[in-house]
């Protein structure tokens, strides 16, 4: 083998739908996560043996890829790795880096990167996003089960801040499912807007159903600049409102893209909230 590997994936910002599946007292936590155009890599250049400046979930997953395919151990080389994405605050982060790291593991050994491996090295490290796939799909987080894959026919744009401080979505898990008994026939409504918008390629509509989910995520996991987000959303004509539901992102979706104009009030008006806007593209369309 010669020349460098890679593997890369996309992140998300938070997601347009995370609730139950379906109404009922023991809810699966369903997300349709929203991918952007921002990326973890991990890279490999053939040499001399160096120690993996990998994170822990990483290496994690590389000793795994190799159990699941017999191999025995890694071929000589040292190892880079790049993010975009900013850890803990709903982004996808290290479900990214494990993707990538085994995306460039089968470039390395010029094996497939099937998505059931992909699956079960995820299974075995945290629950994730469906960042592995290069569409929206219904996904639940903790089973690794994709339930419905969604296409590509929506597409964003986005302008967003992140709050200070960073969520454990592992330690909030119990009271969002205490939430999601207590509003189960909300959220399956809801959800049933957002997959007849997708079904549809009604982007406004799953706009309008993201914004509901944001909506009742608020009520158990508040974003402090979410209500005058959400009391301003006519004001610059957003299509709707989206947050990461276990994360700290809050920022409107617009359907078409805004204009100087709107981009410099969206700037100014995140600035009198403490934040710093940025703006991207999300989705596919």
């Amino acid at each position: 083998m010669s020349g460098v590997v890679s593997g890369v994936c996309h992140g998300t910002l938070g997601e347009l739908y995370q609730g139950p599946l379906r109404a009922g007292p023991d809810p699966d936590i369903a997300v349709v996560s929203f991918p952007v155009e921002r990326h973890s890599w991990v890279h490999f250049t053939p040499g001399a043996a160096r120690p993996l400046p990998l994170g822990e979930k990483s290496l994690t997953a590389a000793r795994l890829f190799l159990e699941h395919h017999g191999l025995s151990s890694l071929p000589p080389g040292s190892w880079t790795a790049h993010s975009d994405l900013r850890v803990g605050v709903g982004m996808a982060s290290s479900t990214a880096d494990i993707v990538a790291t085994l995306r460039c593991l089968s470039g390395i050994f010029s094996l497939p990167c099937d998505t059931d491996v992909v699956l079960g090295v995820l299974a075995a490290i945290e629950r994730s996003d469906s960042v592995f796939l290069d569409e929206f799909a219904l996904h639940l987080s903790g089973r690794h089960r994709v339930v419905r894959r969604l296409g590509t026919d929506i597409g964003f744009h986005t302008a967003y801040v992140i709050e200070p401080g960073t969520v454990d979505t592992a330690a909030v898990t119990s009271l969002l499912l205490a939430h999601y008994r207590r509003r189960g026939e909300e959220y399956e409504r809801c959800l049933t807007d957002l997959l007849k918008g997708f079904a549809c390629g009604d982007a406004a509509a799953v706009a309008r159903a993201a914004t509901t989910s944001a909506v009742l995520s608020q009520e158990v996991l508040p974003k402090t600049t979410f209500d005058r987000v959400l009391g301003h959303r006519e004001r610059f004509g957003a299509d709707g409102v989206f947050v990461a539901h276990t994360g700290c992102l809050t920022g409107y979706l617009f359907v078409r893209r805004p204009d100087s104009r709107v981009r410099s009030e969206l700037s100014a008006f995140f600035r009198s909230l403490g934040h710093q806007c940025t703006f991207a593209q999300g989705g596919y369309g």
